[in-house]
């Protein structure tokens, strides 16, 4: 039985906050893309695997994931959007702390498309020298849409 898209956005937020991709794994629909909005190093485009993959590397920046609390939840549709605030701490022990706003696109109970808006100068700041060091991000890897 599929799942409803409420509850679909939800497990993903729950994969990403507790660096869990075969959580993820399950809700992102085959052609699945994320879009990081804004113009720093984060921003871009990023299909399927690389949004699972992403929370893989995750594991190595933010140990204990992005421990998000979840704000207000919006359904319509096949829209859900998601506000949330993390609370992590880098390997390097640096608090990363940022505020999302996530708006998932579903199709028969994945993940179609999900953009993603955040302070992507804290992540540039806090995040991509540990992105960088595992070797697993490069700069606007698809460009930004």
């Amino acid at each position: 039985m599929r799942k409803d898209n409420k509850a679909v956005a939800l497990q993903f937020m729950e994969a990403m906050s507790t660096n869990n991709p075969e959580l993820a794994d399950e809700c992102v629909a085959e052609d699945g893309i994320a879009i990081a909005k804004g113009t720093t190093k984060f921003a871009g485009s990023r299909n399927r695997d690389q949004m699972v993959g992403g929370i893989e590397l995750f594991k190595r920046m933010i140990p204990t994931g992005l421990r998000f609390t979840i704000g207000d939840v919006t359904v319509e549709d096949n829209r859900v959007v998601v506000e949330a605030e993390g609370n992590a701490v880098t390997v390097a022990g640096m608090p990363y702390r940022n505020q999302y706003c996530f708006v998932f696109t579903l199709k028969d109970g994945k993940i179609k498309k999900v953009h993603e808006y955040f302070c992507t100068k804290l992540a540039d700041a806090v995040l991509w020298p540990l992105a960088e060091m595992a070797g697993g991000m490069r700069a606007s890897a698809t460009g930004a849409e």
